[in-house]
C-alpha cells in the first residue's frame, strides 16, 4: 500500500480519519483548533492536511508539492509562531490578516499553521476574531494548543475542535519499529531526539547527518563539567554547526530544481522560488535546534532516572558511562533545575532570541549544576 500523509498521523487514527474524509467530501472547514500534548502529531497533521489540499492525489506524501507543503517551501503555507514576549502581538495579527486577505502566490488556497494558540491575550485575539470567523474562502485557519482549557473561549468558540490523544511511548516505539524495521533501542534514540512526533523520528533515521548531530551533543554534554567559559562559547557553535550540516542535501536539492526549471522561470518566478528554498532551510534550521534541545532534555532525563536507580528507563543507551557518572552524584532539585535551563532555551527561541545565544545560555546554566550537583 502506498505511504499518504495521513499515514504519518501515527497514533491518531480517528484525527486521521476525520481529517481525510474531510478533504474527500470538499467540507475542509475554515478554522481548525488541533488541540493535544506535545509529541502528539498536530504539526504533522496541520502539515498533511496542507498537503491533502494542495496535492492532486489528496496528499499523496510523495510529490513535489507534498514535499515543499512538509519541508516548509510551499508559498501558501504559512507557518506562523509569537513574537512578543508574552505571546500573540497585535501589530503582528494585523500583519497577518493583511496577508490572509491577499490571493494565494500559487496553489488554489492558502493555509495558516498557528502555534501557540493559547499565547493570544485580549487584545489581539479581539483583532483576529473577525478574520478567524469569516476568512476568505480560499484560507484555512489552523490553530494549535497544548490545552483547550488555555485558549480563549473567544478564539476556540470560532474554530472546529480537533483532540489529539496523548501517544504512550511503548506504542510510539512499537510504530516506529513497524514502520522502518530499527530495533527497540534505536526508536527511543529517535524518538527522544525528533520530541515524541514519530514521523520526525522517522526522518531522523534515514539521516547520517542527524545522528551524527545527535552523538556530538552528546559528547559535548559528557564533557560540561570540565568545560571553560570559552569552551561552552565554542561547543554552543559548534553543536548549531552541527545541526545545519544534514541541510547541504536539501540545498544540493534545491539546486538542481533552481537549474531544472530555470528555462521556465521568468525573473520573478526565479526570486519567488528562491524565498521558497530560503524559507524550507529555514524551517528545517529550526527543526534541527530544537533537536539539540531534545536530546539535551532526554540526556538529563536518563541522568535522573539513573540517580533514582532505574536504569531500565534509560533512552539514550549508547551513553551510558558518561550519565551514569552524573547520576552517582546529581540530586532531584539539581535535576530539575538543569532541565528547566533546556525550558529556558526553548521558550527563548520562541520568542525569538537568537538559538545562538538560548543555546550558549542553556550549557551555562547545565555547566553550573553539573559542577554543583546537590
Amino acid at each position: 500500500m502506498t505511504h499518504c500523509v495521513w499515514d504519518d498521523i501515527v497514533g491518531q487514527d480517528r484525527v486521521a480519519s476525520f481529517l481525510r474524509t474531510a478533504v474527500e467530501n470538499d467540507a475542509v472547514s475554515h478554522a481548525y483548533l488541533f488541540v493535544g500534548p506535545p509529541g502528539s502529531g498536530k504539526g504533522v497533521a496541520a502539515r498533511g492536511l496542507a498537503c491533502a489540499v494542495f496535492c492532486e492525489d489528496g496528499g499523496c506524501g510523495s510529490c513535489p508539492t507534498c514535499y515543499r507543503v512538509r519541508h516548509g517551501g510551499h508559498p501558501d503555507v504559512h507557518v506562523i509562531a509569537p513574537e512578543g514576549a508574552a505571546g500573540y502581538l497585535k501589530d503582528q495579527v494585523a500583519e497577518i490578516i493583511r496577508d490572509v486577505n491577499l490571493t494565494p502566490a500559487e496553489g488554489p488556497r492558502k493555509v495558516y499553521i498557528v502555534a501557540s494558540a493559547d499565547l493570544f491575550n485580549d487584545a489581539s485575539a479581539n483583532a483576529f476574531l473577525k478574520t478567524l470567523e469569516e476568512p476568505p474562502d480560499d484560507v484555512i485557519i489552523i490553530l494549535m494548543a497544548h490545552s483547550f482549557d488555555a485558549v480563549l473561549p473567544t478564539i476556540a468558540s470560532r474554530c472546529q475542535v480537533v483532540r489529539f490523544r496523548r501517544i504512550p511511548a511503548t506504542e510510539s516505539a512499537a510504530i516506529l519499529v513497524a514502520q522502518t524495521g530499527a530495533d527497540t533501542a534505536e526508536a527511543g534514540i529517535a524518538l527522544a531526539a525528533a520530541g515524541g512526533v514519530v514521523a520526525h523520528a522517522r526522518e531522523f533515521l534515514s539521516s547520517p547527518g542527524r545522528r551524527e548531530a545527535r552523538a556530538h551533543i552528546l559528547r559535548t554534554l559528557g564533557d560540561l563539567s570540565v568545560a571553560d567559559d570559552l569552551d561552552v562559547l565554542t561547543a554552543a557553535k559548534e553543536l548549531l554547526a552541527a545541526v545545519k550540516a544534514p541541510l547541504e542535501d536539501v540545498k544540493a536539492l534545491q539546486t538542481a530544481e533552481m537549474g531544472e526549471r530555470a528555462d521556465f522561470l521568468g525573473k520573478g518566478g526565479g526570486k519567488a522560488l528562491e524565498e521558497r528554498h530560503k524559507r524550507e532551510l529555514t524551517a528545517r534550521e529550526r527543526e534541527g535546534v530544537a533537536e539539540v534541545l531534545n536530546v539535551a532534555e532526554s540526556w538529563l532525563r536518563d541522568c535522573l532516572v539513573l540517580s533514582q536507580g532505574v536504569g531500565d528507563l534509560v533512552v539514550n543507551t549508547d551513553a551510558v558511562d558518561a550519565m551514569e557518572e552524573v547520576g552517582a552524584v546529581i540530586s532531584v532539585a539539581a535535576a530539575v533545575t538543569a532541565l528547566g535551563a533546556v525550558t529556558d532555551a526553548r521558550r527563548r527561541i520562541s520568542y525569538n532570541v537568537s538559538p545562538q545565544l538560548a543555546v550558549e545560555a542553556m550549557l551555562f546554566d547545565i555547566r553550573e549544576v553539573l559542577r554543583c550537583p546537590r
